[in-house]
């Protein structure tokens, strides 16, 4: 349609001049002596129109002809570009893909290209990785390198990265450092921190970068705490047999890990193993008193010296909640037997055997046995705790 309306234009004024030319008598005279020549008005105008036409038509043919080199490199600069892009594209594909000798080979043509030779580089040195070539891996991370105003970043993650998954701990930690001390602390980096941490045994370190990756909100509190625990358990073994390092340590563990029951049991036995009866007492009187455990229970009783009655009163306390725990029967048990209440220590076992069956009852009842010199009796429990443990 509007083509149609330009071709209507055109006839109008088309027409109009014609119609104006015909009540135009005006001519011009061209004066070249000894020449004249006397053109009418109407053809002068269109000679001037054509001509200035004409005139315009060529300068710009010349303009166009000089500019076609230039052109002409732009145009292949243009294309060269459009490859090399291409090139990384198709290198992080095929690296996706697993094809890594044709990454590698798209990679360097980018560089090559000048196209962001920082990425190109950092994934020619993936691809080079991934190929198991050493000699290639080192010689595209020293590119990386010469383009480290804007590559600083991600050379050094993957450097950590591929370090971690080597099994290189000591690489890597060098390389966290680094990202460390210019300020990065993304959550990509504390997880490779957490477990570089970890493989290293460097348990404390451990704890203090999963306790950010909860804070960000990169971890959950459950998923933290089995984490948390080995660290603290650790912790704790690198102090066993030092009762005062112990309560040290136990000391400067915030309160809301203190109520972990695994974690105070590890603590528990430990202090115990280290002649520090009282202390294990108090942390498990601490952590019953939050909630029930049966294992901690279990523990309770193996707590000596100091003030047997004590601990006999808080379990009877507890028996009256929890009358069935076969744990807390037993260390009812053992109380006894330190308060040399061989009738009620025997009672209280027997009552943890019938509950639950378990060779460390008739263990105790053998010993009870033959404090009090039943021979026969001692015997059969021994036979059937050894019976018990082989299940």
């Amino acid at each position: 349609m509007r083509g149609l309306l330009w071709l209507l234009g055109l006839f109008a004024l088309a027409a109009a001049l014609a119609v104006a030319g015909r009540y135009n008598e005006g001519y011009a005279l061209l004066v070249w002596p000894p020449y004249r020549v006397q053109i009418s008005l109407n053809l002068l105008i269109v000679l001037l129109v054509g001509g200035f036409a004409a005139l315009y038509a060529l300068s710009r043919l010349v303009s166009r002809t000089l500019a076609l080199p230039r052109a002409v490199q732009q145009f292949r600069a243009r294309k060269g570009r459009e490859r090399a892009a291409q090139a990384i594209y198709d290198a992080v594909r095929l690296r996706i893909e697993g094809r890594f000798g044709q990454a590698l080979k798209q990679a360097t043509a980018a560089y090559e290209a000048g196209e962001s030779p920082g990425l190109a580089a950092l994934l020619a040195a993936r691809a080079a990785h991934s190929l198991r070539d050493e000699t290639r891996y080192r010689y595209w991370l020293g590119k990386v390198a010469e383009h480290d105003a804007e590559m600083r970043l991600a050379r050094l993650m993957t450097e950590a990265k591929l370090a971690v998954e080597e099994r290189r701990f000591d690489e890597a930690a060098e390389r966290i450092d680094e990202l460390n001390a210019g300020g990065q602390r993304h959550i990509a980096a504390l997880r490779l921190a957490l477990r570089t941490a970890q493989a290293r045994g460097n348990w404390a370190e451990a704890v203090r970068v999963v306790r950010q990756l909860v804070k960000v909100k990169a971890l959950t509190v459950e998923q933290a705490e089995p984490v948390k625990r080995r660290a603290h358990q650790e912790g704790l073994r690198q102090r066993a047999g030092d009762a005062q390092a112990l309560a040290a340590y136990w000391q400067e563990v915030p309160r809301d890990e203190q109520r972990d029951a695994r974690l105070v049991a590890a603590l528990a036995r430990a202090l115990i193993a280290a002649d520090d009866g009282d202390a294990a007492q108090k942390i498990i009187e601490t952590q019953l008193a939050f909630g029930w455990d049966s294992v901690l229970a279990g523990i309770y009783g193996r707590c000596e010296g100091g003030d047997v009655r004590s601990r006999l009163a808080h379990a009877e306390d507890w028996l009256k909640q929890e009358p069935r725990d076969p744990q807390l029967l037993l260390t009812l048990g053992r109380l006894c037997v330190q308060s040399q209440l061989w009738g009620k220590a025997e009672s209280y076992l027997e009552a943890a055997l019938a509950v639950e069956p378990g060779w460390e009852a008739h263990v105790e009842l053998a010993h009870l046995a033959e404090r009090v010199g039943r021979t026969d009796d001692a015997n059969r429990h021994y036979r059937a705790a050894a019976e018990l443990s082989r299940r």
